[in-house]
């Protein structure tokens, strides 16, 4: 047994529930008198110390949920919130928003802050250095100590939690395919470094199904980015140096910057250059052409992770029981694709 003992880890060796453990460490009398003196002993004898984040207990429940997203100026976290509060606000449950800013040290200063006491739950989409990092000892912390946690979109394998995605490798062969079937074979494709997880899985799917139509992957016509300040000079860039008839961007941000650039280069959308993004959001559906994109259904992710993280702060038996719900996606046809 480690000396870093958790809540977690007593209740599993002790066969008892997180709960019963912390109530116990705390004196509290709806345990029994016997099962009290198990549970301290135990803790006594592997140097036990309470962590700075602590487990909020079902008798002083705050009502409160926090959303720590990465950025809010992507139409899609928009909606995301928006389905949090839709199911929070019907159950009885504030809604806390706070933004990583892409950054690791800001997730974990928010998780640290909140866990403390101010909220009961949390539902979150990694912030890309926390991705880069691999580090997520600040999200196991919390659950090591009871505290239930939703991951939205942005989700990794190395936490146990339920999760809320869709199936980004699908989604992209789907919208690969129709371009393929318009004998659109050049096709560039704008995403996001591999360690964001939406980007690796999406250029994942946009190079399978190339292969499966034995097509040879350009690396070329692959355009990554890192920063978003670099965004117009990459794409640039590509257009500088690449032939492609189509052009597949994993956020509407890059689609519509994409569209820009082609439009202004005099480039005709969509008889020389189809182009798809992702997310339904209000730039694809206002910009001039508008843009055909995959939809996410940002909605609806809000609402099942909300539902799932109240099923959690609300069920009497407590288990390691963990699903991902996948929801579906459709692709939606504008001005910027021929059909």
């Amino acid at each position: 047994m480690k000396k870093n003992l958790t809540l977690k880890q007593i209740a599993k060796e002790l066969e008892v529930s997180v709960s019963t453990v912390s109530k116990a460490l705390k004196n509290s009398e709806e345990i029994s008198e016997s099962t009290r003196q198990k549970i301290q002993a135990f803790a006594k004898l592997y140097n036990y110390k309470p962590n700075n984040i602590a487990l909020s207990l079902k008798n002083r429940k705050t009502k409160t949920i926090a959303v720590i997203i990465p950025e809010i100026v992507h139409h899609f976290f928009a909606m995301v919130i928006s389905g949090i509060e839709s199911v929070a606000n019907k159950s009885g449950y504030n809604v806390i928003i706070c933004i990583s800013n892409e950054s690791y040290e800001r997730e974990v200063i928010n998780i640290e802050m909140l866990a403390s006491g101010s909220i009961d739950g949390f539902i979150i989409s990694l912030a890309k250095e926390s991705q880069e990092k691999k580090d997520y000892h600040h999200i196991k912390e919390v659950i090591n100590q009871g505290m239930p946690v939703v991951m939205f979109d942005r989700v990794t394998r190395e936490v146990y939690t339920d999760k809320v995605i869709i199936d980004d490798v699908l989604a992209t062969q789907e919208a690969i395919q129709f371009l393929l079937s318009k004998q659109r074979k050049d096709i560039a494709f704008i995403t996001t470094p591999d360690y964001i997880s939406v980007g690796r899985l999406r250029t994942e799917g946009y190079t399978k199904m190339l292969l499966q139509n034995d097509i040879e992957i350009n690396e070329d016509l692959i355009v990554r980015i890192a920063n978003e300040e670099e965004l117009i000079t990459q794409l640039e860039h590509l257009f500088d140096t690449q032939k492609f008839n189509a052009l597949v961007a994993v956020n509407e941000l890059y689609a519509v910057a994409a569209l820009k650039i082609a439009l202004k280069r005099g480039i005709k959308v969509p008889d020389e250059l189809n182009i798809i993004g992702f997310t339904d959001g209000i730039i694809s559906q206002h910009s001039t052409p508008a843009i055909s994109t995959i939809k996410q259904n940002a909605f609806k992710m809000g609402e099942i992770s909300a539902k799932l993280l109240i099923n959690k702060l609300e069920e009497e038996n407590e288990h390691e029981h963990y699903i991902t719900e996948v929801i579906g996606t459709e692709l939606l046809h504008r001005e910027t694709t021929s059909l």
